[in-house]
Protein backbone atom coordinates (compact mmCIF):
# COMPACT_ATOMS: atom_id res chain seq x y z
CA UNK A 1 0.00 0.00 0.00
CA UNK A 2 2.76 2.44 0.93
CA UNK A 3 4.81 1.64 -2.20
CA UNK A 4 1.94 1.88 -4.68
CA UNK A 5 0.28 4.80 -2.87
CA UNK A 6 3.57 6.67 -2.43
CA UNK A 7 4.39 6.26 -6.12
CA UNK A 8 0.94 7.58 -7.07
CA UNK A 9 1.41 10.63 -4.81
CA UNK A 10 4.84 11.39 -6.34
CA UNK A 11 3.42 11.08 -9.86
CA UNK A 12 0.50 13.36 -8.93
CA UNK A 13 -2.21 10.78 -9.64
CA UNK A 14 -3.57 11.11 -6.06
CA UNK A 15 -3.03 13.60 -3.28
CA UNK A 16 -1.24 12.90 0.00
CA UNK A 17 -4.57 13.34 1.78
CA UNK A 18 -6.12 10.59 -0.35
CA UNK A 19 -3.33 8.19 0.68
CA UNK A 20 -3.71 9.05 4.38
CA UNK A 21 -7.50 8.67 4.17
CA UNK A 22 -7.10 5.26 2.47
CA UNK A 23 -4.75 4.12 5.23
CA UNK A 24 -7.21 5.22 7.92
CA UNK A 25 -10.12 3.44 6.20
CA UNK A 26 -7.98 0.31 5.84
CA UNK A 27 -7.18 0.32 9.56
CA UNK A 28 -10.87 0.79 10.36
CA UNK A 29 -11.72 -2.28 8.24
CA UNK A 30 -8.97 -4.46 9.70
CA UNK A 31 -10.66 -5.48 12.98
CA UNK A 32 -14.10 -6.19 11.41
CA UNK A 33 -12.38 -8.47 8.88
CA UNK A 34 -10.53 -10.32 11.66
CA UNK A 35 -13.76 -10.55 13.67
CA UNK A 36 -15.56 -12.03 10.68
CA UNK A 37 -13.03 -14.86 10.51
CA UNK A 38 -13.23 -15.39 14.28
CA UNK A 39 -17.05 -15.53 14.22
CA UNK A 40 -16.95 -17.98 11.31
CA UNK A 41 -14.57 -20.21 13.27
CA UNK A 42 -16.81 -19.93 16.34
CA UNK A 43 -19.84 -21.06 14.33
CA UNK A 44 -17.91 -24.05 12.95
CA UNK A 45 -16.83 -25.11 16.44
CA UNK A 46 -20.38 -24.71 17.70
CA UNK A 47 -21.70 -26.81 14.83
CA UNK A 48 -19.20 -29.60 15.58
CA UNK A 49 -20.08 -29.50 19.30
CA UNK A 50 -23.79 -29.60 18.51
CA UNK A 51 -23.28 -32.71 16.38
CA UNK A 52 -21.58 -34.44 19.31
CA UNK A 53 -24.36 -33.42 21.71
CA UNK A 54 -26.99 -34.60 19.21
CA UNK A 55 -25.21 -37.94 18.83
CA UNK A 56 -25.50 -38.47 22.59
CA UNK A 57 -29.08 -37.21 22.89
CA UNK A 58 -30.24 -39.34 19.94
CA UNK A 59 -28.52 -42.50 21.22
CA UNK A 60 -31.02 -45.34 21.59
CA UNK A 61 -31.70 -46.65 25.10
CA UNK A 62 -29.50 -49.71 25.46
CA UNK A 63 -31.62 -51.65 27.93
CA UNK A 64 -35.22 -52.14 28.95
CA UNK A 65 -35.90 -49.79 31.84
CA UNK A 66 -38.51 -52.27 33.13
CA UNK A 67 -36.01 -55.14 33.31
CA UNK A 68 -36.03 -56.89 36.72
CA UNK A 69 -33.35 -55.59 39.04
CA UNK A 70 -30.96 -58.25 40.28
CA UNK A 71 -29.55 -58.26 43.77
CA UNK A 72 -25.95 -57.09 43.92
CA UNK A 73 -23.72 -60.03 44.90
CA UNK A 74 -22.43 -60.27 48.43
CA UNK A 75 -19.47 -57.98 48.97
CA UNK A 76 -16.05 -59.41 48.09
CA UNK A 77 -17.68 -62.55 46.64
CA UNK A 78 -17.94 -61.55 43.01
CA UNK A 79 -16.13 -63.88 40.60
CA UNK A 80 -15.72 -62.57 37.06
CA UNK A 81 -15.30 -64.73 34.01
CA UNK A 82 -14.70 -64.42 30.27
CA UNK A 83 -16.28 -67.33 28.40
CA UNK A 84 -14.93 -67.71 24.88
CA UNK A 85 -15.20 -63.94 24.40
CA UNK A 86 -14.62 -62.37 21.02
CA UNK A 87 -14.99 -58.65 20.39
CA UNK A 88 -14.64 -56.18 17.57
CA UNK A 89 -15.55 -52.51 17.67
CA UNK A 90 -18.64 -51.46 15.67
CA UNK A 91 -16.56 -49.39 13.25
CA UNK A 92 -14.07 -52.18 12.51
CA UNK A 93 -14.08 -55.70 11.07
CA UNK A 94 -10.94 -56.69 12.99
CA UNK A 95 -11.34 -58.69 16.18
CA UNK A 96 -9.62 -57.02 19.14
CA UNK A 97 -10.24 -60.07 21.36
CA UNK A 98 -10.85 -63.64 20.23
CA UNK A 99 -11.39 -66.92 22.08
CA UNK A 100 -10.79 -65.32 25.48
CA UNK A 101 -11.32 -67.60 28.49
CA UNK A 102 -10.40 -66.38 31.96
CA UNK A 103 -11.80 -66.78 35.47
CA UNK A 104 -10.86 -64.41 38.30
CA UNK A 105 -11.73 -65.59 41.79
CA UNK A 106 -13.04 -63.23 44.51
CA UNK A 107 -10.15 -61.41 46.17
CA UNK A 108 -7.64 -62.44 43.50
CA UNK A 109 -5.19 -59.85 42.13
CA UNK A 110 -4.56 -60.28 38.40
CA UNK A 111 -2.29 -58.23 36.13
CA UNK A 112 -2.99 -58.03 32.39
CA UNK A 113 0.15 -57.50 30.32
CA UNK A 114 0.69 -57.06 26.60
CA UNK A 115 1.87 -54.82 23.82
CA UNK A 116 0.01 -51.64 22.91
CA UNK A 117 -3.19 -52.66 21.13
CA UNK A 118 -3.21 -56.19 22.56
CA UNK A 119 -6.70 -55.68 24.04
CA UNK A 120 -5.99 -54.95 27.73
CA UNK A 121 -8.23 -51.89 27.99
CA UNK A 122 -10.95 -53.60 25.98
CA UNK A 123 -11.08 -56.47 28.48
CA UNK A 124 -11.75 -54.05 31.33
CA UNK A 125 -14.31 -52.12 29.26
CA UNK A 126 -16.25 -55.34 28.61
CA UNK A 127 -16.45 -56.08 32.33
CA UNK A 128 -18.06 -52.70 33.01
CA UNK A 129 -20.36 -53.12 29.96
CA UNK A 130 -19.05 -50.10 28.18
CA UNK A 131 -19.38 -52.56 25.30
CA UNK A 132 -20.99 -55.99 24.95
CA UNK A 133 -18.98 -58.91 23.55
CA UNK A 134 -19.45 -59.79 19.89
CA UNK A 135 -19.11 -63.48 20.78
CA UNK A 136 -19.26 -65.42 24.04
CA UNK A 137 -20.21 -63.97 27.41
CA UNK A 138 -18.78 -61.93 30.26
CA UNK A 139 -20.04 -63.42 33.54
CA UNK A 140 -20.17 -61.35 36.74
CA UNK A 141 -21.32 -62.85 40.03
CA UNK A 142 -22.48 -66.02 38.27
CA UNK A 143 -24.68 -64.22 35.71
CA UNK A 144 -24.16 -63.00 32.19
CA UNK A 145 -23.35 -59.28 32.51
CA UNK A 146 -26.13 -58.53 30.00
CA UNK A 147 -28.70 -59.77 32.53
CA UNK A 148 -27.79 -56.98 34.94
CA UNK A 149 -29.02 -53.45 34.59
CA UNK A 150 -26.01 -51.26 33.95
CA UNK A 151 -26.62 -49.36 37.19
CA UNK A 152 -26.53 -52.56 39.27
CA UNK A 153 -23.55 -53.96 37.40
CA UNK A 154 -21.48 -50.83 37.86
CA UNK A 155 -22.06 -50.90 41.60
CA UNK A 156 -19.77 -53.94 41.52
CA UNK A 157 -16.83 -52.13 39.89
CA UNK A 158 -14.54 -49.28 40.82
CA UNK A 159 -12.82 -48.07 37.63
CA UNK A 160 -9.72 -45.97 37.01
CA UNK A 161 -9.35 -45.44 33.24
CA UNK A 162 -6.21 -44.47 31.36
CA UNK A 163 -7.49 -40.94 30.82
CA UNK A 164 -8.70 -39.70 34.20
CA UNK A 165 -11.71 -37.41 33.81
CA UNK A 166 -11.92 -34.79 36.55
CA UNK A 167 -14.44 -31.99 36.92
CA UNK A 168 -13.94 -28.28 37.49
CA UNK A 169 -14.60 -28.57 41.20
CA UNK A 170 -12.73 -29.24 44.44
CA UNK A 171 -10.64 -32.35 45.08
CA UNK A 172 -13.17 -33.32 47.76
CA UNK A 173 -16.09 -33.11 45.30
CA UNK A 174 -14.21 -35.11 42.67
CA UNK A 175 -13.43 -37.89 45.15
CA UNK A 176 -17.09 -38.00 46.26
CA UNK A 177 -18.45 -37.89 42.71
CA UNK A 178 -19.54 -41.55 42.62
CA UNK A 179 -21.95 -41.21 45.54
CA UNK A 180 -25.66 -40.59 44.90
CA UNK A 181 -25.48 -37.76 47.44
CA UNK A 182 -21.93 -36.32 47.43
CA UNK A 183 -22.79 -34.07 50.38
CA UNK A 184 -23.49 -37.16 52.51
CA UNK A 185 -20.36 -39.02 51.34
CA UNK A 186 -17.96 -40.17 54.06
CA UNK A 187 -14.80 -38.18 54.75
CA UNK A 188 -12.35 -38.75 51.88
CA UNK A 189 -9.24 -38.81 54.07
CA UNK A 190 -8.90 -42.62 53.98
CA UNK A 191 -9.17 -43.04 50.19
CA UNK A 192 -6.97 -39.99 49.62
CA UNK A 193 -4.29 -41.48 51.87
CA UNK A 194 -4.54 -44.92 50.22
CA UNK A 195 -4.21 -43.28 46.80
CA UNK A 196 -0.93 -41.65 47.86
CA UNK A 197 -2.31 -38.12 47.57
CA UNK A 198 -2.10 -37.11 51.24
CA UNK A 199 1.53 -36.00 50.92
CA UNK A 200 0.53 -33.48 48.22
CA UNK A 201 -2.26 -31.79 50.16
CA UNK A 202 0.11 -29.37 51.91
CA UNK A 203 1.09 -27.95 48.53
CA UNK A 204 -2.55 -27.13 47.70
CA UNK A 205 -3.77 -23.74 48.87
CA UNK A 206 -6.99 -25.09 50.42
CA UNK A 207 -6.20 -28.77 50.87
CA UNK A 208 -9.07 -31.02 49.79
CA UNK A 209 -11.19 -27.96 49.00
CA UNK A 210 -8.76 -26.69 46.36
CA UNK A 211 -10.40 -26.10 42.98
CA UNK A 212 -8.61 -28.05 40.27
CA UNK A 213 -10.03 -26.59 37.05
CA UNK A 214 -11.54 -28.28 34.01
CA UNK A 215 -10.21 -31.84 33.65
CA UNK A 216 -7.88 -31.15 36.57
CA UNK A 217 -5.77 -28.70 34.58
CA UNK A 218 -3.98 -27.41 37.70
CA UNK A 219 -2.79 -30.90 38.67
CA UNK A 220 0.14 -32.92 37.37
CA UNK A 221 -0.51 -36.16 35.49
CA UNK A 222 0.31 -38.25 38.56
CA UNK A 223 -1.96 -36.17 40.80
CA UNK A 224 -4.85 -36.58 38.35
CA UNK A 225 -4.44 -40.34 38.40
CA UNK A 226 -4.33 -40.40 42.19
CA UNK A 227 -7.51 -38.31 42.52
CA UNK A 228 -9.24 -40.74 40.13
CA UNK A 229 -7.92 -43.68 42.17
CA UNK A 230 -9.14 -42.09 45.43
CA UNK A 231 -12.58 -41.69 43.82
CA UNK A 232 -12.67 -45.41 42.97
CA UNK A 233 -11.41 -46.45 46.42
CA UNK A 234 -13.96 -44.25 48.22
CA UNK A 235 -16.81 -46.31 46.76
CA UNK A 236 -15.38 -49.54 48.24
CA UNK A 237 -16.48 -51.67 45.30
CA UNK A 238 -15.80 -55.43 45.46
CA UNK A 239 -13.88 -55.34 42.15
CA UNK A 240 -11.31 -52.71 41.10
CA UNK A 241 -10.39 -52.22 37.44
CA UNK A 242 -7.18 -50.23 37.03
CA UNK A 243 -6.23 -49.39 33.45
CA UNK A 244 -2.58 -48.34 33.54
CA UNK A 245 -3.46 -46.27 36.60
CA UNK A 246 0.16 -45.73 37.70
CA UNK A 247 1.61 -44.59 34.37
CA UNK A 248 2.28 -41.02 35.57
CA UNK A 249 3.06 -41.83 39.21
CA UNK A 250 6.64 -41.75 40.49
CA UNK A 251 8.08 -45.06 41.82
CA UNK A 252 8.08 -44.00 45.48
CA UNK A 253 4.43 -42.98 45.47
CA UNK A 254 3.53 -46.06 43.44
CA UNK A 255 5.03 -48.26 46.16
CA UNK A 256 2.86 -46.54 48.80
CA UNK A 257 -0.26 -47.04 46.68
CA UNK A 258 0.46 -50.69 45.93
CA UNK A 259 1.13 -51.43 49.58
CA UNK A 260 -2.22 -49.89 50.59
CA UNK A 261 -4.07 -51.73 47.81
CA UNK A 262 -2.60 -55.15 48.48
CA UNK A 263 -2.61 -55.02 52.28
CA UNK A 264 -6.01 -53.42 52.90
CA UNK A 265 -8.32 -55.68 54.98
CA UNK A 266 -11.20 -55.41 52.47
CA UNK A 267 -9.06 -57.21 49.84
CA UNK A 268 -11.09 -56.33 46.72
CA UNK A 269 -10.67 -58.31 43.54
CA UNK A 270 -8.11 -56.45 41.46
CA UNK A 271 -7.56 -56.43 37.69
CA UNK A 272 -4.68 -54.24 36.55
CA UNK A 273 -3.68 -53.49 32.99
CA UNK A 274 -0.10 -52.47 33.68
CA UNK A 275 3.52 -52.67 32.60
CA UNK A 276 5.06 -51.52 35.89
CA UNK A 277 7.43 -54.07 37.42
CA UNK A 278 6.55 -53.24 41.03
CA UNK A 279 2.91 -54.20 40.40
CA UNK A 280 3.78 -57.35 38.47
CA UNK A 281 5.86 -58.67 41.37
CA UNK A 282 2.92 -58.36 43.79
CA UNK A 283 -0.04 -59.87 41.93
CA UNK A 284 -1.33 -63.42 42.36
CA UNK A 285 -1.43 -64.11 38.64
CA UNK A 286 -0.28 -62.52 35.39
CA UNK A 287 -2.20 -62.87 32.13
CA UNK A 288 -0.27 -62.13 28.93
CA UNK A 289 -2.22 -60.94 25.89
CA UNK A 290 -0.94 -60.95 22.34
CA UNK A 291 -3.10 -59.92 19.39
CA UNK A 292 -6.27 -60.38 21.44
CA UNK A 293 -5.51 -63.87 22.74
CA UNK A 294 -4.20 -65.13 26.07
CA UNK A 295 -0.79 -66.65 25.30
CA UNK A 296 0.59 -67.08 28.82
CA UNK A 297 -0.70 -67.14 32.38
CA UNK A 298 0.97 -67.78 35.73
CA UNK A 299 2.91 -66.11 38.51
CA UNK A 300 5.85 -63.82 37.82
CA UNK A 301 8.36 -66.52 38.78
CA UNK A 302 6.66 -69.16 36.61
CA UNK A 303 6.55 -66.94 33.54
CA UNK A 304 10.16 -65.80 33.91
CA UNK A 305 11.22 -69.46 34.21
CA UNK A 306 9.40 -70.33 30.97
CA UNK A 307 11.30 -67.64 29.10
CA UNK A 308 8.41 -66.73 26.78
CA UNK A 309 6.80 -63.47 25.72
CA UNK A 310 6.38 -62.22 29.30
CA UNK A 311 10.05 -62.81 30.14
CA UNK A 312 11.10 -60.77 27.08
CA UNK A 313 8.64 -58.02 27.99
CA UNK A 314 9.75 -57.93 31.63
CA UNK A 315 13.46 -57.74 30.81
CA UNK A 316 12.86 -54.90 28.32
CA UNK A 317 10.83 -53.01 30.92
CA UNK A 318 13.60 -53.61 33.45
CA UNK A 319 16.14 -52.03 31.09
CA UNK A 320 13.86 -49.05 30.39
CA UNK A 321 13.36 -48.34 34.10
CA UNK A 322 17.09 -48.61 34.76
CA UNK A 323 17.84 -46.13 31.96
CA UNK A 324 15.19 -43.72 33.26
CA UNK A 325 16.79 -43.87 36.70
CA UNK A 326 20.17 -42.69 35.36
Amino acid sequence: VLWVGGTAVVEGRISLGDLVAFQIYLMMLLWPMISLGWVSNLFQRGEASMKRIRAIMDEAIEEDLDAPRLRTPERRKVPVEFRNVGFKYPVSDRYVLRGLNLTVRPGERVAIVGRTGAGKSTMLALLARLFDPTEGAVVVGGRDAREWTRADLRRVFGIVPQESFLFSDSIRANVAFGFDDPEAAPAPDGPVSRAGLASDLDSFSRGLDTMIGERGITLSGGQKQRVALARALALERPVLLLDDAFASVDPGTEEVILQSLFEHPSRPTLLLATHRRSALLRVDRIVVLDEGRIVETGTHAELIHRGGLYADFYHREEMVEELEAL
